[in-house]
């Protein structure tokens, strides 16, 4: 099922590696990074103005603070991170792979609780050194999962009972049994991808309970119904998508980045691109409470 898209204006800025959306409720804006051109971006849904820092290290994502400022997931760690006009402060909390500098942060949430799950990666994106790591308010670390080669898009059910991760080469999205209490269920195999599919990588859940997923190297993002079933698909004019974000008020406006990087023949990769959804909204973003 297709649906309409358009492109957010930026005065022809594409990025190489688009990526970490994540809704600001406090300050009704997008915010999204470009890992390997190490810029932050802010979008400002009243003006539909965008805003940008550069950053000092590669950076997957940004979540905030429940007490305000934000954690960065940065390729030494985990870091706060503090906006000051064009000033960009940041502190380093914990760094998973000390003995591994060519490792880097990818993809994380919040959960309810006030936690972060977050995924890693090898810059080369082809040894399985990456893993998935969650960051209590106390700052304090927990190796959760080993073995990733590109740990991507954590999201939870909408009951906030499962969590969904996955290891994007390999074409599978897992599930885990999501307890609450900072521990993980089994591995199991939710969704394997078909061949043409592309492969997974960002990931967010609607208020329905569907999973949407974005498909790098697909063309396009999808939502899975929580059985696993691929119920719809939106095709998107550049080949890499790589995150999704509900946004807006109402939760009822959908983001999507996606990266340039080897496809600067295709005019319109690494665009942000806002997606129509029929009225389908989103969940809140989970806060951390560090």
């Amino acid at each position: 099922m297709a649906a309409d898209y358009h492109i957010v204006e930026r005065g022809g800025t594409r990025d190489e590696l688009g990526e970490g959306l994540f809704w600001s409720v406090r300050e009704q804006a997008l915010y999204w990074t470009d890992i390997l051109s190490k810029r932050l971006h802010r979008l400002t849904l009243a003006d539909m103005s965008v805003t940008s820092w550069d950053m000092p290290e590669m950076t997957g994502w940004v979540i905030e603070r429940e007490q305000g400022g934000m954690i960065a997931g940065m390729q030494t760690g985990f870091h706060t991170l503090d906006l000051d006009g064009d000033t960009v402060r940041t502190e380093a909390i914990a760094n998973p792979h000390p003995d591994l500098p060519d490792n880097r942060m990818n993809d994380a949430k919040a959960d309810r609780a006030g936690r972060i799950w977050a995924g890693s990666m090898p810059l080369t994106a082809d040894k399985p050194t990456g893993g998935l790591f969650r960051l209590d308010p106390d700052h304090s670390m927990h190796v959760m999962e080993s073995g990733y080669t590109v740990a991507n898009g954590p999201t939870f059910s909408a009951d906030g009972e499962t969590f969904y991760h996955t290891d994007t080469p390999h074409g599978f999205i897992y599930r885990f049994a999501f307890p609450g209490d900072g521990t993980l269920g089994a591995r199991e195999t939710f969704v394997r991808f078909e061949d043409g599919w592309g492969r997974p990588d960002g990931m967010t859940t609607d208020a329905e309970g569907g999973i949407w997923v974005a498909h790098w190297g697909g063309n396009c993002i999808s939502r899975f119904t929580p059985d696993g079933k691929r119920e719809r698909v939106i095709e998107l004019p550049a080949s890499q998508i790589t995150n999704i974000c509900f946004a807006g008020p109402d939760l009822d406006r959908m983001f999507v980045t996606s990266a340039a990087e080897g496809k600067h023949d295709e005019p319109l990769s690494g665009s942000l691109f806002e997606v129509e959804t029929g009225g389908v909204q989103g969940l809140a973003p989970g806060l951390f409470k560090g």
